[in-house]
């Protein structure tokens, strides 16, 4: 059979063919959004802007009194071990290795930060769901 015998299949290819390109373009939007997300972070925590970084956490998830969280805490490294992932329909994930030192002993220590992220399509952002990393301070 050729297509051209065919207008009800050339109907239904040409359908189909703008819904899976507005499906990629949704998808590469929310990649570029999680790169831009993530990135930020990374930034703010490297570099000691605490408020920034708490923007980036989940607005029902953001500690109440921020300012005791970074107390004693110095950054001084930042490796993106797996980068961010979408994992499942807005949901990502991103393993990352933060390096630190407890300013009042100058000891110096390394945590794996298991990043989860979600998109929120109301306001198309990408938030980190898992909080702060855990820094340990004994």
């Amino acid at each position: 059979m050729r297509l051209t015998q065919s207008p009800l299949l050339l109907l239904g290819l040409a359908l189909l063919l703008p819904l899976h390109g507005c499906q990629q373009v949704k998808e590469e939007r929310e990649h570029r959004l999680l790169e831009s997300a993530t990135n930020g972070y990374r930034q703010a925590i490297r570099w000691g802007y605490n408020d920034a970084a708490l923007q980036f956490i989940e607005p029902d998830k953001r500690p109440e009194e921020p300012s005791e969280l970074f107390d004693n805490i110095r950054v001084t490294g930042y490796e993106v071990v797996r980068p961010p992932v979408i994992i499942a329909d807005g949901r990502a994930e991103q393993i990352v290795r933060i390096e630190y030192v407890l300013s009042d002993r100058q000891a110096l220590k390394s945590i794996a930060d298991r990043q989860q992220w979600i998109y929120d399509e109301e306001t198309s952002n990408w938030w980190l769901s898992s909080g702060l990393p855990e820094f340990k301070t004994d």
